[in-house]
């Protein structure tokens, strides 16, 4: 009795006191988590409608973009290799190196020929367009094997030099490293991104070659986006300040002077290729054309080869192509919803055959078997005797 008394006591010593304060949340529905909530039940009623409303819209929908992205025209000419393969004359490219998609069929396949003169290498290209082809007319570049996407890569640039500031060599972003400067000159642009520059000039036109008075012009004015294209800024930098990327020696064999410095804010070739890629395939816009109808007939056009591409193992190409709502001819978007489409429709047929072959009432208790266990736990144990 003692000894109760004492345990007693000891707890009544330590009983919080009433004026502590409680930690306990309110007891309200919303902080005791006892909120009103809707939890469907999955059955075939509710489930076979779901499937058969998501077929009935993502069917339509991927049928639609592949028919949209099938209008697409284009032609893809890989000319990485033109420099050893072309003569001197013109001959038919590789099947392997075109691609094309035109309503009409071509009657020659396309040709190439290289020519070298002073130091200057150019890659012909003639091929034959076998319908008109309303407007409009883009042509791209295409790269492959180049990961821009590389996070040292996407970040080797200065943003204040490009919005025109004349920002001092040791204030260079690190990024820029190794290129940020070079003889004690800071290097404009700085980084990697500008430094490898696609440096291969295409032709702002193609040659009608049966009326050589007939050519189709294009333009490379307004092929960067209307952000990029406010983002950046005359620079501020004198000549006595700066030196070029080391890539770009070709375009400036002397440097920079304080007539040749280039203005980034006009140069959207350069805005184009600042804007990196997230996938190693990628095509840059070269020039357009938004106003004229490309005419049927065989056209002729160059390109100057200055951009290695077997350095890094990948491979360029020319890309003349229209356009459609999503972009080019990617018919992957319209394939992706015909498989969710497909896959809805799948498993519904399976839930039909299932509800078919062997059907369950909903709220039958014959698959209940816990009851069961219930009352079999509440027998009495059999007790032994000795």
């Amino acid at each position: 009795m003692r000894l109760f008394s004492n345990h007693r006591n000891s707890v009544e010593s330590e009983e919080v006191p009433s004026s502590r304060k409680s930690k306990r949340p309110p007891n309200s529905a919303f902080r005791q988590q006892r909120l009103k909530a809707w939890q469907p039940i999955l059955s075939p009623q509710s489930v076979l409608p779901l499937l058969i409303i998501v077929a009935a819209i993502f069917a339509p929908i991927g049928i639609g973009l592949i028919i949209t992205v099938n209008n697409v025209q284009n032609l893809s000419i890989d000319y990485s290799d033109c420099r050893t393969l072309a003569g001197g004359s013109y001959i038919n490219i590789p099947s392997k190196y075109v691609r094309y998609h035109f309503k009409g069929k071509p009657s020659a396949a396309p040709q190439w020929k290289v020519n070298s003169a002073d130091g200057i290498t150019k890659c012909y290209l003639k091929f034959e367009v076998p319908n008109d082809i309303k407007k409009s007319i883009y042509i791209y570049y295409k790269l492959t094997n180049f990961y821009q996407n590389h996070r040292k890569y996407v970040s080797s640039f200065d943003i204040r030099q490009l919005k025109g500031e004349a920002v001092d060599t040791d204030d260079l972003v690190s990024e820029c490293k190794p290129l940020k400067e070079s003889d004690g000159k800071a290097i404009y642009p700085c980084g990697l991104i500008a430094n490898s520059l696609f440096n291969d000039t295409i032709s702002l036109s193609l040659n009608n070659t049966s009326n050589e008075n007939d050519s189709y012009e294009l333009t490379n004015k307004g092929i960067s986006w209307s952000t990029d294209r406010k983002r950046y800024k005359k620079t501020k930098y004198n000549a006595s300040q700066i030196v070029p990327p080391p890539n770009w020696s070709k375009k400036y064999p002397d440097g920079y002077t304080d007539d040749n410095i280039p203005d980034v804010s006009t140069w959207e070739e350069l805005q184009v290729w600042m804007r990196t890629a997230g996938l190693p395939k990628f095509y840059k816009l070269a020039a357009k054309n938004e106003t004229s109808t490309l005419k049927k007939g065989t056209y002729e056009t160059t390109v100057e080869l200055n951009y290695p591409v077997q350095i890094f193992g990948g491979s360029k190409s020319y890309i003349l192509t229209t356009n459609s709502i999503i972009g080019g001819r990617n018919m992957s978007l319209g394939i992706v919803y015909l498989i969710v489409a497909g896959i809805a429709i799948l498993f519904g047929v399976i839930f039909v055959i299932k509800l078919i072959i062997t059907p369950r009432k909903m709220g039958d208790h014959t698959f209940l078997h816990f009851a069961e266990q219930d009352d079999e736990s509440q027998l009495p144990a059999s007790s032994s005797t000795t």
